[in-house]
């Protein structure tokens, strides 16, 4: 029992570094893409500028694409979703949960957010990428307020209603990356209370 007690904090420490190593490579990732370009910038490039091999790059990130498209926020939001009381409304859920999640980023995390934003819609290949993403996790709402409400995934009432919400979400993406001085968590909680009140005009 003693000599397994300090174990413990040992993982702890060794998770934070791997978690500290894999922001690093993101960070100069995403800011070498800001000034050569996205497909001017190599591995390598990025592997220096994080001050890790090559390698290492690829240990936590399987290709390219995936400095771009990696998040944590996706797992985050999905939880948030699942731990919502089961009587409140579909809307309300998706909003209290979207506000959990990016209200927990810093200003930082909100800047890193917006340039991956810009990336992936303005590179052809991420911007691929990122819709079937996307299309996965709208398939995962779908299936979890289904299953609130005791419905099918099919239903045509959930289907319509987070087609709508996910719109809203992409709406806010476009604008977001447009606009850098945007509040994407307000836009985006005002327009799903338009969507709650029945989108009034």
């Amino acid at each position: 029992m003693t000599s397994s007690s300090p174990a413990a904090p040992t993982v702890g420490i060794r998770e934070r570094k791997k978690a500290r190593t894999r922001a690093a490579i993101q960070g100069a990732a995403l800011r070498l893409f800001d000034e050569r370009g996205y497909d001017a910038t190599t591995v390598e490039q990025i592997a220096e500028a994080a001050e890790v091999a090559p390698s290492t790059v690829f240990r936590y990130f399987a290709t390219k694409e995936d400095l771009v498209l990696s998040d944590a926020y996706d797992p985050v939001f999905l939880e948030s979703l699942r731990s919502r009381p089961a009587e409140l409304p579909p809307i309300p859920t998706l909003r209290a949960a979207l506000r959990e999640t990016m209200a927990a980023l810093t200003a930082d995390e909100l800047a890193e957010a917006r340039r991956r934003t810009v990336l992936m819609l303005s590179v052809p290949t991420l911007r691929g990428l990122s819709f079937a993403n996307f299309v996965e996790v709208m398939r995962t709402v779908t299936a979890l307020l289904a299953e609130r409400a005791g419905r099918g995934a099919d239903d045509p009432a959930i289907r319509t209603l987070t087609g709508a919400a996910f719109g809203i979400m992409l709406d806010t993406m476009v604008r977001w990356a447009d606009e850098p001085d945007l509040d994407p968590i307000a836009t985006l909680d005002d327009a799903l209370a338009r969507l709650e009140a029945g989108l009034p005009l």
